[in-house]
Order: C-alpha cells, then sequence, then structure tokens
C-alpha cells in the first residue's frame, strides 16, 4: 500500500531537480523506472552470483556484501550509465564527485527484520569505517531488484528524519550516539517494529525503481514474509572535496578495480578508498 504524503517524493528519472529537493527536504525519494527490465535481471543474476556462494558456504539466509562494485563488472557499468550519473551528480551539487561506497544483499524469504537505524555515525574515537564513508554528506541510491514493499523485506523509513535536530518520535527516546530509538517503557535495545513508530512509512518499489535516502534518515526493514529471495545493491557518490584524513590501507581489491576501470570511469574512482573491514580510529 502506498503511503499518502501532502507532497510528490515518486518522480521520473528525468525529473532530476524534483528528484533532489525531495530528497534534500524530506530525505528520501522514489525514482520511477530508472533501470529497463534487461538491467534489472543482469543485476539480479550478478547479486546472485557473487552472494549466493556465500549464502549456501556459510548456512545463512542472508549476507550484506560491502565492496559489490569491485567484483561486479555490471554494476560497475552503472558509473557509464548517464541518467543515473546525472542524478548522482545532481545530488552532490553537481561539484566533482568519487565513488563512495556499494553493496548487495541477497535475503532469502523468512528473514527477519532490520531494526530502525540511520547509517550515519559522528567521528568520535574509535569511530570505524561506516563512520567515515557515512559522514561525506552522500545519499544512498538503491535498487530492490525484485520489487519491495511491507511483505517482501521492504524499506520502512521516517520522512523528514535526516536533520541534525530530528527528535526521536513520540514515545521513543533515542540509543547511544542517536543511532537507533527505543519505547520509552522498554529496555533500551533499538526498535525492532516497523508498524508501531509516529511518523513511519513502508516504501513501495517495483524492480526498475530507484530509492534515494539521506544518510541520516531513520530507515528499518521489515520481516520478509515473501517467497522469492530479496535481491538488492546500492551505491553512494560523495564529493572529491570531501577529504576523510588519515584512514585505512586501500585494499587489495579495491586497488584492482581501480586499476581496470576504463578510462571513462577513472575519474569517478579518484580518490575511492574501498571498505576498511575492522579497521577503528585510533587519536592522535
Amino acid at each position: 500500500m502506498h503511503a499518502t504524503l501532502p507532497y510528490r517524493f515518486e518522480f521520473d528519472k528525468n525529473e532530476v531537480q524534483n528528484i533532489v529537493e525531495c530528497n534534500r527536504q524530506h530525505g528520501f525519494a522514489v525514482v520511477k523506472g530508472m533501470l529497463p527490465e534487461g538491467m534489472v535481471e543482469m543485476l539480479k543474476a550478478e547479486v546472485r552470483r557473487v552472494l549466493e556462494p556465500i549464502v549456501q558456504a556459510s548456512g545463512v539466509i542472508t549476507h550484506t556484501h560491502t565492496h559489490f562494485i569491485e567484483l561486479s563488472p555490471v554494476y560497475a557499468s552503472m558509473l557509464t550509465y548517464e541518467p543515473y550519473m546525472r542524478i548522482a551528480r545532481a545530488l552532490n551539487d553537481d561539484e566533482p564527485i568519487t565513488l563512495n561506497r556499494s553493496a548487495a544483499i541477497y535475503k532469502q524469504a523468512g528473514c527477519g527484520p532490520m531494526a530502525w537505524h540511520t547509517d550515519w555515525g559522528p567521528l568520535e574515537h574509535p569511530y570505524d569505517t561506516n563512520a567515515v564513508l557515512n559522514n561525506s554528506g552522500a545519499s544512498s541510491m538503491w535498487f530492490y531488484l525484485n520489487g519491495i514493499d511491507d511483505v517482501r523485506g521492504g524499506l520502512a523509513i521516517i520522512p523528514d528524519s535526516h536533520t541534525e535536530d530530528w527528535e526521536a518520535p513520540e514515545g521513543f527516546a533515542f540509543t547511544d550516539w542517536n543511532k537507533s530509538f527505543y519505547k520509552k517503557n522498554a529496555a533500551p535495545a533499538p526498535h525492532v517494529r516497523m508498524d508501531d513508530v509516529p511518523g513511519a512509512m513502508p516504501v513501495v518499489a517495483e524492480p526498475g525503481d530507484m530509492i534515494v535516502f539521506a544518510e541520516r534518515t531513520y530507515h528499518g526493514v521489515y520481516p520478509h514474509r515473501g517467497t522469492e529471495t530479496r535481491l538488492s545493491c546500492g551505491m553512494s557518490f560523495r564529493k572529491q572535496s570531501y577529504k576523510p584524513g588519515t584512514v585505512w590501507p586501500l585494499p587489495e581489491s579495491a586497488k584492482q578495480f581501480i586499476d581496470f576501470c576504463p578510462p571513462e570511469i577513472k575519474p569517478l574512482v579518484d580518490g575511492y578508498i574501498g571498505m576498511g573491514g575492522d579497521w577503528r580510529s585510533v587519536p592522535r
């Protein structure tokens, strides 16, 4: 069921400025028909190719790959898809950008919910890889390749929750660092229900749609009560002017990815730092 809001949040891929403004004002936007059907099927095959062996070997029912683009030439080709990159540039004020991060998720039916959280985290020691990459002002650009809703392990978000002064929903209090929230009469653990949070809404999207949301926007995931494995992938870009300071050594997989990028992609990986695994900052 589509949420009813007093403003538009679904846009055609050519309504670039409207997409940017909605994300800026409300913390999210849905871009309808971003990808053609053939590209959707290719990306689904890539998520299966890279993640399915990991899932089968480990015996889990869901897995998140945190540098998917480095292993998927098909996904890397998105960096040359102009309708997509036009939005990526506009989300960054049309300044020079670099690839910030990428991920893919394989989630089988029966998987439980993901608790409410914000991707943003403070750069206060000791901070981790996620804090560095999610402090860059980037916005996530996600494809849920099977389509999503509140039955099929879909995304729940809280519109307008992306500002620094946003207060926890009525009846809730923040956990440490405002990373999540919990009911005031419950233990201070991240809240896992999606349907009892004031102001929250399910995101409904078709396979070729793209969901954009700001790094501070609070979101969670419904339990997967559908029948089909949910396949998704996303990436974000940051302004080249963002300087993360001292970070982890460039991983070998990131080096290889950069080396094999064709000339037309090279400017977009200038400054790409990959993922730092268990890296933690230390005070100077």
